[in-house]
Protein backbone atom coordinates (compact mmCIF):
# COMPACT_ATOMS: atom_id res chain seq x y z
CA UNK A 1 0.00 0.00 0.00
CA UNK A 2 1.18 3.29 -0.86
CA UNK A 3 1.37 6.22 1.74
CA UNK A 4 -0.33 9.03 0.28
CA UNK A 5 1.41 13.13 0.75
CA UNK A 6 -1.18 14.06 3.12
CA UNK A 7 -0.50 10.93 5.24
CA UNK A 8 3.23 12.13 5.19
CA UNK A 9 2.80 15.24 5.97
CA UNK A 10 0.40 14.08 8.72
CA UNK A 11 2.89 12.24 10.38
CA UNK A 12 5.73 14.50 10.00
CA UNK A 13 3.84 17.47 11.67
CA UNK A 14 2.78 14.89 14.99
CA UNK A 15 6.22 13.64 15.04
CA UNK A 16 7.61 17.63 15.29
CA UNK A 17 5.37 18.58 17.80
CA UNK A 18 5.85 15.39 20.27
CA UNK A 19 9.70 16.29 20.04
CA UNK A 20 8.78 20.09 21.19
CA UNK A 21 6.55 18.85 23.43
CA UNK A 22 9.05 16.90 25.11
CA UNK A 23 11.40 19.60 25.64
CA UNK A 24 9.51 21.64 27.11
CA UNK A 25 8.15 19.52 29.90
CA UNK A 26 11.21 17.90 30.93
CA UNK A 27 13.96 19.49 33.34
CA UNK A 28 16.92 17.90 34.45
CA UNK A 29 17.15 17.58 38.32
CA UNK A 30 20.48 19.35 38.76
CA UNK A 31 21.48 23.38 40.08
CA UNK A 32 21.18 25.08 37.33
CA UNK A 33 18.93 23.59 35.09
CA UNK A 34 15.84 25.86 33.85
CA UNK A 35 12.46 24.70 32.27
CA UNK A 36 10.39 27.98 31.16
CA UNK A 37 6.09 27.50 31.13
CA UNK A 38 3.46 28.50 33.00
CA UNK A 39 2.70 28.54 36.54
CA UNK A 40 -0.81 28.52 38.23
CA UNK A 41 -1.44 28.26 42.05
CA UNK A 42 -3.44 25.99 44.53
CA UNK A 43 -6.76 26.55 45.58
CA UNK A 44 -7.10 27.42 49.34
CA UNK A 45 -10.08 24.34 49.69
CA UNK A 46 -6.43 21.72 49.20
CA UNK A 47 -5.65 23.26 52.76
CA UNK A 48 -5.20 20.73 54.91
CA UNK A 49 -4.56 17.66 52.34
CA UNK A 50 -2.28 15.38 52.06
CA UNK A 51 0.16 16.03 48.90
CA UNK A 52 2.04 13.49 46.62
CA UNK A 53 4.72 13.64 49.19
CA UNK A 54 2.67 12.84 52.22
CA UNK A 55 2.56 15.93 53.80
CA UNK A 56 -0.50 18.20 54.27
CA UNK A 57 -1.04 21.26 51.46
CA UNK A 58 -0.41 24.69 53.87
CA UNK A 59 -1.50 27.57 51.62
CA UNK A 60 1.14 29.57 54.01
CA UNK A 61 4.11 27.70 53.09
CA UNK A 62 6.44 28.26 50.54
CA UNK A 63 5.99 24.75 48.44
CA UNK A 64 4.92 23.70 44.81
CA UNK A 65 4.33 20.68 42.75
CA UNK A 66 6.22 19.58 39.55
CA UNK A 67 5.51 16.63 37.45
CA UNK A 68 9.30 15.39 37.89
CA UNK A 69 11.49 16.74 39.87
CA UNK A 70 12.31 15.12 43.06
CA UNK A 71 10.34 16.31 46.59
CA UNK A 72 12.51 18.24 48.39
CA UNK A 73 14.15 19.71 45.16
CA UNK A 74 14.19 23.73 46.01
CA UNK A 75 13.99 25.97 42.88
CA UNK A 76 13.43 29.38 41.92
CA UNK A 77 9.93 30.68 40.22
CA UNK A 78 10.86 33.76 38.41
CA UNK A 79 8.12 35.77 36.71
CA UNK A 80 8.74 36.42 32.92
CA UNK A 81 6.82 39.52 33.05
CA UNK A 82 7.85 41.22 36.14
CA UNK A 83 11.19 39.55 37.01
CA UNK A 84 9.86 38.92 40.66
CA UNK A 85 10.37 35.64 42.02
CA UNK A 86 10.00 33.30 44.96
CA UNK A 87 12.04 30.07 46.09
CA UNK A 88 10.01 27.25 46.84
CA UNK A 89 10.47 23.55 47.72
CA UNK A 90 8.77 20.83 45.50
CA UNK A 91 6.51 18.67 47.32
CA UNK A 92 3.98 17.48 45.79
CA UNK A 93 3.06 16.44 41.52
CA UNK A 94 1.38 18.53 39.10
CA UNK A 95 -0.12 20.44 37.40
CA UNK A 96 -1.94 18.46 35.18
CA UNK A 97 -3.60 21.49 33.70
CA UNK A 98 -2.48 22.05 30.21
CA UNK A 99 0.83 20.74 28.82
CA UNK A 100 2.15 24.47 28.93
CA UNK A 101 1.97 24.51 32.49
CA UNK A 102 4.80 23.40 34.50
CA UNK A 103 4.26 24.18 38.06
CA UNK A 104 1.51 24.68 40.92
CA UNK A 105 2.67 27.10 43.53
CA UNK A 106 1.04 27.42 46.67
CA UNK A 107 -0.74 30.45 47.90
CA UNK A 108 2.21 31.94 49.38
CA UNK A 109 4.47 31.62 47.00
CA UNK A 110 1.56 32.70 44.20
CA UNK A 111 1.25 36.34 46.35
CA UNK A 112 4.86 36.68 46.51
CA UNK A 113 4.80 36.82 42.81
CA UNK A 114 2.12 38.64 42.40
CA UNK A 115 0.58 36.45 40.62
CA UNK A 116 -3.05 35.96 42.25
CA UNK A 117 -5.06 38.65 40.17
CA UNK A 118 -4.12 37.26 36.98
CA UNK A 119 -4.32 32.78 37.88
CA UNK A 120 -1.19 31.42 35.13
CA UNK A 121 1.68 33.65 34.11
CA UNK A 122 4.71 32.85 32.19
CA UNK A 123 7.90 31.89 34.29
CA UNK A 124 11.07 30.34 34.18
CA UNK A 125 11.62 27.83 36.84
CA UNK A 126 15.65 26.89 37.77
CA UNK A 127 16.88 24.15 40.07
CA UNK A 128 18.70 25.55 43.64
CA UNK A 129 19.22 22.23 44.76
CA UNK A 130 18.35 18.34 44.69
CA UNK A 131 17.72 16.63 48.00
CA UNK A 132 21.24 14.63 46.98
CA UNK A 133 23.13 18.00 46.34
CA UNK A 134 22.78 19.79 49.96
Amino acid sequence: MRATPWLIAATLSLAGCGTSLAARETIRAAPGSVQQGYASYYSDRLAGRSTASGEPYAPSRLTAAHRSLPFGTRVEVRRVDTGESVEVRINDRGPFAGNQRIIDLSRAAAEAISMIRAGVVAVTVRVLSTPSSR
